[in-house]
């Protein structure tokens, strides 16, 4: 899986980086079903594409969303979070009126999320690397 976010090469960093995102409705509500999902799931991938965050896997449940994707490092992940979950309320609360109606103070995701980052080196072998390049510290 790791594979398919590619090493990005621009003027001032290569990188590699994915993060594993979950969120909810607000009150942990089930209504990501149907046609609600469907248009989500769509959102979902025009946001991204839109800023250039390959999508590698998402799961969209009644009650919570599990997104895998590559985000830049010069875009705070909080940031991405925010846009990724401002917009598609926003949307599908034109789309969806009704459901507006199902939350409280208008908000439609909790103001919550879980993010986990994955790489596909340990702790141990960067560890093992910065120690082998202690040597090169003399040339400075």
């Amino acid at each position: 899986m790791w594979n398919m976010v590619q090493v990005v090469h621009n003027r001032n960093s290569v990188y590699q980086t994915a993060y594993h995102l979950v969120w909810c409705p607000k009150y942990r509500k089930a209504l990501l079903t149907g046609q609600v999902a469907k248009t989500l799931d769509g959102l979902l991938d025009v946001i991204c594409q839109e800023r250039g965050w390959p999508v590698i896997s998402k799961e969209i449940q009644p009650d919570h969303i599990h997104l895998f994707l590559g985000i830049p490092p010069a875009i705070a992940v909080a940031d991405a979070v925010k846009i990724i979950k401002g917009t598609t309320a926003r949307k599908l609360f034109a789309r969806f009126p009704a459901l507006r109606k199902q939350f409280r103070g208008g908000s439609l995701w909790s103001p919550s999320y879980y993010v986990g980052t994955a790489g596909n080196v340990s702790a141990e072998t960067i560890q093992r690397y910065i120690e082998r390049t202690e040597h090169i510290k003399g040339r400075r």
